[in-house]
């Protein structure tokens, strides 16, 4: 075998002493790589990200509501002006609904969910009392844009109840998470600044959407 061959030869196996370590390396690194997504390091961002989706859809379905209440009042107002009291505490309660805003970081605060909680029961109860008003005036139930608002307005109670039912499962499964084997273990050392999220607490009677009737 001629200088040429050799030196062909050996370049051959220096890229293969280069070539296997590398390749033993990656190996490794996927190896640890479903090992870790394997043992639930992944399950804690995940239920987190999937738990504050969640309250962004609340929050969504919340403001709806209160975009339909401006004309609601507007068109109860123009068959039941005398209802005055009614009318203002629905303005005022939507005013103190909208003003109360929690983002995804301080879900983990418990007094700020049930202040938020507790201004949207007041709107909810504010509302029920103005649809209730509305049964003593039969031009405005027969009126067209308002039963076209009492429809929405349904639709979206039943939004809200799907929202808050959604919420509250996914923050179950998030909390849960960081109390159980094993994703406790990566609570307790790389998700330890992780804090449960807080549920909704207040009484089902405080919740219970207004009832709309046609």
């Amino acid at each position: 075998m001629n200088s040429s061959s050799n030196t062909s030869l050996y370049r051959f196996h220096s890229r293969l002493d280069r070539f296997f370590p590398r390749l033993r390396a990656l190996v490794v690194l996927a190896l640890i790589g479903a090992s870790v997504s394997g043992c639930g390091y992944n399950t804690i961002p995940t239920l987190e990200e999937q738990a504050k989706a969640k309250w962004a859809d609340v929050q969504n379905q919340y403001q709806r509501r209160a975009d339909l209440i401006p004309n609601l009042v507007a068109t109860v107002q123009g068959y039941a002006k005398q209802e005055k009291d009614v009318l203002t505490s629905v303005i005022e309660a939507r005013a103190k609904a909208t003003s109360v805003k929690i983002d995804a970081s301080q879900l983990t605060d418990p007094e700020k969910v049930k202040q938020f909680q507790e201004a949207q029961a007041q709107l909810s109860g504010a509302l029920g009392r103005l649809l209730a008003v509305s049964e003593n005036y039969p031009d405005l139930k027969s009126n067209q844009n308002f039963l076209a608002l009492q429809s929405q307005l349904e639709g979206t109670e039943n939004r809200i109840a799907v929202a808050r039912r959604d919420y509250i499962d996914a923050v179950r499964a998030y909390n849960l998470s960081l109390k159980t084997f094993p994703t406790l273990l990566w609570a307790a050392t790389l998700f330890r600044g992780n804090q449960p999220m807080a549920e909704f607490t207040a009484s089902e009677s405080a919740q219970t959407p207004p009832q709309v009737k046609f």
